[in-house]
């Protein structure tokens, strides 16, 4: 070999290497949050993480389970969590604030919350506004499930702060809440609903678990479950953002193929509450809420707007939707 062909190749090698340190997750051990992790809501993340594809993108993630979203939400900005799952609305109220968090896949094209009240009460409340001074259970106050309750009654021209809005959390507590009778009505999501449903505990009142209930209450898809982070962790942490989202993107595809018994089989015991039967149920209600491929549209960014209209803040603010979502990750990801 000659010295000249020496030369190009310690050059070639020194290049390769150069790119191959430059693909390196900036941040390989990663915090989120997410506000109720059992929820089917949530699933996405559940499958990213037994099925092993944060592992598959060199990533260490430690999930932090919080009673709600507007509480994993309150981590990323006290700097405890560097992204989290939750809820796109939050996307926009925070522009609005002025602390924005910018949304990086869409995980639920439809919110999936369900909106009951305790079979007892059927033949009084037969609208949302009926539930004026009445006590409404949410997975946690300020959440997406508290979004979608304070959207409803205000359509019916009752106030916020005309029911008494109570923390029940998103899983057994929420279900021992109701059967307690410690609520009138209830807004949670899967496998909570079909466990409430199944013994006829709750009549549903509003529904956004398929299309048709959705489109009914918002007139089209409304963007849910989202992965989001902060733009200075994004700026920062460009590889490893993009690692987050291929994991994600890697769990919508497997659940797009699995059958609702498979997926009962990749999640832990514990989200059964109790029942493995009644779960796959669920898993068959939710299946359609999913994203089929990671991008928030317009209409769905519009639609998500529309249910913060009740707040006064957001409703007369100008919000940049398009700063809401961050696309470029999702679009590599598919192409993969």
């Amino acid at each position: 070999m000659t010295m000249w062909m020496r030369l190009v190749a310690a050059g070639l090698a020194l290049a390769f290497a150069g790119s191959a340190q430059a693909a390196e997750p900036e941040k390989k051990d990663v915090s989120l949050g997410v506000g109720g992790k059992l929820l089917l809501y949530y699933l996405p993340l559940t499958i990213a993480e037994k099925k092993g594809f944060f592992a598959e993108e060199g990533l260490n993630v430690t999930i932090n389970d919080f009673k709600g979203g507007s509480q994993s939400l309150q981590a990323l900005q006290g700097g405890s969590v560097d992204a989290v799952t939750g809820a796109y609305e939050h996307t926009i109220r925070m522009q609005v604030k002025g602390r924005p968090v910018i949304a990086l896949i869409e995980l639920g094209r439809f919110p999936g919350i369900v909106l009951a009240i305790k079979s007892a009460l059927k033949d009084k409340v037969k609208k949302p506004g009926d539930l004026k001074g009445m006590k409404i259970g949410v997975t946690a106050p300020g959440s997406s499930t508290n979004n979608f309750v304070n959207y409803l009654l205000g359509k019916d021209g009752v106030k916020p702060d005309e029911v008494s809005i109570i923390g029940v959390g998103a899983g057994p507590t929420a279900v021992a809440s109701v059967k307690r009778g410690e609520i009138d009505a209830i807004s949670n999501l899967e496998p909570v609903i079909s466990t409430l449903t199944r013994d006829a505990s709750v009549s549903v009142l509003a529904d956004t678990r398929t299309e048709e209930g959705t489109k009914a209450i918002f007139g089209g898809n409304n963007s849910a479950a989202v992965l989001y982070s902060t733009p200075e962790f994004i700026q920062k942490n460009p590889e490893t953002t993009q690692r987050l989202v291929n994991a994600f993107y890697k769990a919508l595809a497997w659940i797009a193929k699995a059958s609702p018994a498979d997926i009962a089989a990749a999640v832990p015991e514990e989200f059964y509450l109790n029942d493995k039967d009644l779960y796959i149920e669920a898993v068959k209600n939710s299946l359609p809420t999913y994203s089929r491929d990671g991008v928030i549209t317009m209409s769905s960014m519009k639609a998500a707007q529309e249910l913060l209209s009740f707040d006064a803040e957001v409703a007369s603010a100008q919000v940049d939707l398009p700063k809401t979502f961050d696309g470029r990750f999702v679009e590599k990801a598919a192409k993969k």
